[in-house]
């Protein structure tokens, strides 16, 4: 299991690895809207991923060129639909009104 630590809320959440995160934090109760469906078209689930990026699966090019196009992206910023978590601890911030916050 890896521990998913959710802010603003600061909700845990154990995990297995292999899951995306968008489905983990789906799965401990936080919203967070996918419009595509997980294919990293719509970019609606950006987050940042401020600790664990290690122990997560690399930017793919297709990730990398969505968050080309969004506003308000940094050097932690990911698509939750993109990441697999691995059994690393992993913090990440949820942001704006598509979380739900």
């Amino acid at each position: 299991m890896t521990t998913l630590t959710i802010l603003p809320s600061g909700k845990t959440f154990d995990a297995l690895p292999g899951t995306s995160l968008l489905q983990a934090i789906l799965d401990a109760g936080e919203k967070l809207v996918s419009q595509c469906g997980g294919k990293a078209s719509c970019g609606a689930c950006h987050v940042f991923l401020l600790e664990g990026r290690k122990g997560v699966n690399r930017l793919t090019a297709d990730e990398n060129a969505k968050l080309d196009t969004l506003i308000g992206i940094g050097s932690k910023s990911r698509l939750a639909c993109q990441v697999t978590l691995g059994t690393e601890p992993v913090t990440v911030e949820l942001l704006g009104a598509l979380s739900g916050g």
